[in-house]
C-alpha cells in the first residue's frame, strides 16, 4: 500500500487542503484556514513542518511567512510562527541546508531573500536581492549554490549559499534567458549538472548546464513545452493570454528517474512531458493531456507513479497515473478556489 499526503494550497479561499494518498485514491482530511492569498509553501517532512507565503489580511497588515506543524494523522496545520515582510509577499519558497535556510522570491515586489531557520522559527532576511519579477528560486542539493528566476530581466540570479544564509554573486551573477521568453519555474537534476526553466511566454523548457565546481550555469538548449495544434501564439508581458489565446506556461517537475519533464500551460489547459536524453537535449512533448481548467501547480509522486494537478479556475484537483508520457485519470477531488501549489509530503 502506497501512502502519504498531499497538500494542495488555494489562494482564492486562504487555505490549505490536505488530502490521504492511498492505494491511488485522494481524500481530504483537513483544511486549514485564515491563510489569506497564500500561493506557496516549502515542506520540512523531517521536522512535520510547512513554511507558508500569506498576504495581508487587512490593508494595514503586511505579507508574510508562517511557519505551520503538520499533524501526519490529522492533516491539521497549525500556527507557530510568522515573519513579516516589506515590500511584497512570496510566490516562491524552498528550503536549503536540510532545513535551516529558507529562500523566497516576491513576484510583485522584485526581491528574493535567503533567511535563517531556528526551530521552525524564520529569521530576519540574511540577503535580499532585487530584480524585477521574481518567480522561482531553488538551491542545489549540496546547499552551495541558490537560483533565483526573474521573469521580467528574462535572466536566472546564480548565487553561493553560505551556512548562515547570506548570499555571494557567482562570476557572472546572471545568465541570460532568451529575449522576451519570460523565464518562470526551474528545477535541478538528480546529478545536478542541469538546471531546467519553463518559461511563461513561450512555453519552452530550457537546459543549462550547471558546473558543479563553481555552481555556474551555462544554457545549452530548449524545447516547446505547448500544443502546437491549439493556435496558441506567443505572449509577452503584460498581456491577457486567455483573451488573445496567447501562450501560457506555469509550472515544471521531473520524473520518470530524470527522463522526462513534465510542464502545464494555461491557455490550453494541458500537460506535456518533455523527453530528456542522456547528455541533457531536450525534445518536445508528441502527446498532450487535458487537465483541470488554468493548471498553474501540479506534482508527482517520489516513486514517480501519480501526478496531482490543480486548476486556478477550478475547484477539484485530478489524480494521474503516470504511464511514460501519458496520464491515465484516477479521480478528482474538491479542495478549493485557485488552487495554485500541489506538494507529495
Amino acid at each position: 500500500m502506497t501512502e502519504s499526503l498531499v497538500l494542495v494550497a488555494n489562494s482564492g479561499d486562504g487555505s490549505i487542503s490536505t488530502f490521504r494518498f492511498s492505494d491511488g485514491a485522494l481524500e481530504r482530511i483537513a483544511l486549514t484556514e485564515g491563510l489569506t492569498g497564500t500561493s506557496t509553501f516549502a515542506v520540512d517532512s523531517a521536522r512535520g513542518l510547512v513554511y507558508a507565503g500569506v498576504k495581508g489580511r487587512t490593508k494595514e497588515e503586511s505579507p508574510g511567512i508562517v511557519t505551520l506543524r503538520l499533524d501526519r494523522a490529522s492533516g491539521a496545520l497549525e500556527q507557530i510562527s510568522r515573519l513579516d515582510l516589506v515590500g511584497g509577499g512570496m510566490n516562491y519558497l524552498s528550503l536549503s541546508h536540510d532545513g535551516t535556510v529558507l529562500l523566497g522570491a516576491s513576484y510583485g515586489g522584485g526581491f528574493g531573500i535567503s533567511a535563517p531557520i531556528v526551530d521552525g522559527v524564520v529569521g530576519e532576511p540574511a540577503s535580499r536581492i532585487e530584480f524585477p519579477n521574481l518567480h522561482s528560486v531553488l538551491p542545489s542539493a549540496d546547499g552551495q549554490n541558490a537560483y533565483f528566476v526573474s521573469l521580467g530581466a528574462d535572466l536566472i540570479a546564480q548565487y553561493a549559499l553560505a551556512d548562515d544564509a547570506t548570499l555571494t554573486p557567482l562570476d557572472p551573477p546572471t545568465v541570460a534567458a532568451p529575449a522576451g521568453s519570460g523565464p518562470r519555474h526551474l528545477v535541478l537534476n538528480a546529478a545536478q549538472d542541469a538546471v531546467y526553466v519553463l518559461t511563461e511566454f513561450s512555453a519552452e523548457v530550457l537546459h543549462y548546464t550547471r558546473d558543479t565546481a563553481t555552481g555556474a550555469l551555462t544554457l545549452q538548449g530548449a524545447a516547446d513545452a505547448f500544443d502546437p495544434t491549439r493556435g496558441l501564439t506567443r505572449s509577452r508581458f503584460g498581456a491577457d493570454p486567455r483573451a488573445e489565446h496567447l501562450i501560457w506556461g506555469a509550472d515544471l517537475h521531473l520524473a520518470d528517474d530524470g527522463k522526462r519533464l513534465w510542464a502545464s500551460e494555461r491557455s490550453e489547459s494541458t500537460l506535456g512531458a518533455v523527453l530528456v536524453a542522456e547528455d541533457g537535449s531536450l525534445t518536445a512533448p508528441t502527446r498532450f493531456v487535458d487537465t483541470e481548467p488554468q493548471p498553474r501547480g501540479f506534482h508527482i509522486s517520489a516513486d514517480g507513479a501519480y501526478l496531482v494537478a490543480a486548476g486556478e479556475q477550478s475547484t477539484t484537483v485530478s489524480l494521474y497515473a503516470v504511464h511514460g508520457d501519458d496520464l491515465d485519470l484516477q479521480g478528482q477531488a474538491e479542495t478549493g478556489r485557485t488552487a495554485s501549489w500541489v506538494r507529495f509530503v
